[in-house]
């Protein structure tokens, strides 16, 4: 009773700050609009939370004059230039309206992404809210598997705390994704891999989850950042590839010789195809479910009144509920895959 008493008032308090979020921006929202006539895009606002960007944006302040300026946290800027190393801050910029002038190269931002007014190439190696977002889940998961290590390392083999949430986590991965799909052989090899996998992409997809609240990012839902995980897989997979697997792609057993010209073609597009489809999966499911949820909110700005909170504010929370199990799920099948591709690459030739 007491369980279902805490569970009910957490979430009638959730409930409860969604509401007065939308109600506090909607009040914002119709006073720029009764001084500038500003009508709500939500497709740029959609856009605007979904994509990357070179500031950390938190949220926005209105002047006395009914100005809007953007709060937000700058991130460093690092760009190679014509043989010239450039870095400053993205505070530089001042939200796109300024150009910063480097010597005799001057950047300026068009649409988030930094270009060289005079037309010179530009290599830009800045830090993005991605990429900082990629290192912070970096590091807690790094700070995590190290406290777990050392719990062990002590000889404490009783979990509890931390390391009892971990271990079921731990033990799943190992037991029901690894094992089942690689095999008692060879499994001890990539079960670090698949951990690593599983837990980064699942702690990316529940921080990818606050997109519409200060400070959120979007990692998995850019296709860079899949597609680059997607590449790991694929160089894992083909690296440890044994002589049974690339015979089979190059010399299909069964097969007549006059089709080889058919079959072998088909099968290379097999080692491109499914990686790209992990990287595809893994990018449409996430942004998906980031559009479906911040449409919802845009319907009360669309419709200009409090009342369509009264639907969009639980249609919305119901999703974001339903994402939760999304993330978990969007790791485990990705892990699952991944370790699948590896069991097919290393599995023994049987006759």
């Amino acid at each position: 009773m007491h369980r279902s008493l805490t569970t009910d008032m957490i979430r009638n308090i959730f409930f409860f700050i969604l509401v007065l979020i939308s109600q506090v921006a909607l009040a914002d929202s119709g006073h720029v609009e009764h001084d500038h006539e500003v009508e709500f895009d939500a497709k740029e606002t959609i856009i605007h939370h979904i994509l990357d960007a070179h500031d950390w944006h938190l949220w926005d302040t209105q002047s006395d004059n009914g100005e809007v300026h953007s709060v937000s946290i700058p991130l460093p800027i690092i760009l190679f230039t014509d043989g010239n190393l450039d870095v400053f801050m993205s505070s530089a910029f001042n939200h796109g309206h300024s150009k910063v002038v480097k010597g005799d190269r001057e950047y300026e931002l068009d649409h988030d992404h930094i270009i060289e007014t005079s037309g010179k190439s530009v290599v830009d190696l800045s830090i993005t809210k991605n990429a900082a977002t990629l290192m912070i889940a970096a590091i807690i998961l790094l700070l995590l598997f190290t406290a777990v290590a050392r719990n062990y390392k002590n000889g404490n083999l009783l979990p509890k705390g931390l390391t009892g949430f971990m271990e079921p986590l731990i033990v799943f991965v190992k037991e029901e994704i690894a094992i089942p799909n690689i095999g008692e052989k060879h499994y001890r090899k990539f079960t670090p891999y698949l951990l690593s996998l599983f837990f980064f992409i699942w702690l990316l997809n529940l921080l990818g989850l606050i997109p519409f609240f200060p400070g959120g990012a979007n990692v998995t839902g850019n296709v860079a950042v899949t597609l680059v995980l997607a590449v790991f897989t694929m160089i894992l997979v083909n690296v440890n590839g044994n002589s049974g697997y690339w015979k089979h792609i190059f010399a299909p057993p069964g097969v007549p010789l006059w089709m080889y010209p058919i079959i072998v073609p088909v099968e290379i597009v097999g080692v491109i195809s499914k990686p790209f489809a992990l990287m595809v999966r893994l990018f449409a499911n996430i942004t998906a479910g980031h559009i479906v949820i911040l449409s919802l909110i845009s319907l009360i700005f669309i419709f200009k009144t409090a009342w369509a909170s009264v639907a969009a504010i639980p249609m919305a929370l119901f999703i974001s509920v339903l994402e939760l199990l999304v993330a978990a799920l969007q790791a485990y099948i990705f892990t699952l895959l991944t370790a699948l591709f590896i069991g097919l690459a290393v599995q023994e030739e049987h006759h």
